[in-house]
């Protein structure tokens, strides 16, 4: 009689008797094999949460800059009407608004 050792690395799960008994009868062995549990972190719906909060938070930055830049032109564009026109008046009250290099 040859001996031989259950397949892979489940062998230490079946009792020796028994697999030296279904051999030489002949008799099938059922081996139930559980599936690894699903109870670990999802990784990919956590990647496409930080991923989606990672592009609205670009976006925002984004438009932030976009709002600074637009009030830094109308800045300057509001300095140079200002330097250019004088001094403005209205019902005998008058406004300087930029202060002369002279001065």
């Amino acid at each position: 009689m040859s001996h031989r050792d259950p397949p892979g690395i489940i062998a230490p799960h079946i009792p020796a008797d028994d697999w030296r008994r279904a051999e030489t009868t002949g008799a099938p062995v059922v081996i139930v094999v559980q599936s690894p549990d699903h109870t670990g972190i999802p990784w990919r719906r956590v990647l496409i949460t930080f991923g989606v909060a990672g592009a609205a938070a670009f976006g925002t930055w984004g438009l932030v800059l976009a709002l600074c830049t637009l009030l830094d032109a109308t800045a300057h564009a509001i300095t140079v009407i200002a330097t250019t026109a004088g001094p403005i008046g209205v019902g005998g009250i008058t406004f300087k608004l930029a202060r002369s290099k002279n001065t």
